[in-house]
């Protein structure tokens, strides 16, 4: 098998930059980044690719772990390798970490996690104040759209999301298309605009509701609240979206599974 059955991809050199399989990793990373692959394609075989790049399987199973770790690939037992899509579970499972309060209850842990339901209580455009800037890696200024949104657990308000992206990097993002989406607000940003949401990088801090918070979440003003500073970023770690969730914590909490990577 030889690189012309697997368009795109380059033969890696034994003499390059760092361990073959770090070689291997960039090179279809990139054919994702690139968009030759596009989310929910399936690639060609194992053995095709590792023909093409010129390695062992082994070496190419390594690079795959990595990627599928990362998120940018899945395995499906039988039917090969996809870029992997955002959707509802991928959500819940990666990126949405509240559930009602169980005090580590064993029975919780089998209890099949809900999905919230999402409600756009404002879209709107402005520019970008110091700190939307400074996470976001543009300037004071610069267009951005707002969105804050309403999460709802079994009927009841517990999460107030305030979301920023840059107008440049989100062109064409319409009120009615994101109000309309079929799927998750990051299926949206891959679908419509080629941008993926890897990973985010996370701050949490105690504040108290303010105003507009009280008013979604049907708070006091003052109320002890908790207050997530998230980053979501794609590709070379490149920021994509500011999200501000401010969680109600009165029956909720925020949950955190750690586990080291072996």
């Amino acid at each position: 098998m030889n690189a012309t059955s697997t368009p795109g991809l380059k033969r890696l050199a034994p003499s390059g930059p760092g361990p073959l399989y770090r070689q291997a990793r960039r090179e279809l990373q990139r054919l994702v980044e690139s968009g030759r692959y596009a989310p929910g394609d399936a690639l060609p075989s194992e053995s095709a690719i590792a023909g093409a790049l010129g390695v062992s399987i082994g070496t190419l199973r390594k690079a795959v772990d990595e990627l599928v770790h990362e998120h940018v690939l899945v395995r499906r037992q039988g039917k090969g390798t996809f870029v992997a899509v955002h959707n509802d579970d991928r959500f819940l499972f990666q990126f949405f970490h509240v559930e009602p309060r169980d005090d580590f209850n064993g029975e919780a842990e089998l209890r099949e996690r809900e999905y919230p339901q999402v409600e756009c209580v404002a879209f709107t455009r402005g520019r970008a104040d110091d700190a939307e800037a400074a996470a976001l890696r543009i300037r004071p200024g610069d267009a951005v759209v707002r969105v804050d949104n309403r999460l709802s657990l079994s009927g009841r308000p517990v999460v107030h999301d305030r979301i920023v992206v840059a107008g440049m990097t989100f062109k064409g993002l319409s009120e009615k298309r994101f109000r309309e989406r079929p799927s998750t607000i990051y299926n949206l940003y891959q679908t419509d605009h080629g941008i993926t949401v890897l990973r985010a990088r996370e701050r949490a801090r105690a504040t108290a509701a303010g105003r507009e918070t009280a008013r979604i979440l049907g708070v006091a003003i003052g109320r002890p609240v908790l207050e997530v500073h998230r980053v979501a970023l794609t590709f070379g770690d490149k920021p994509v979206e500011y999200r501000i969730s401010t969680i109600n914590t009165a029956s909720h909490d925020y949950v955190s599974l750690l586990s080291k990577r072996a």
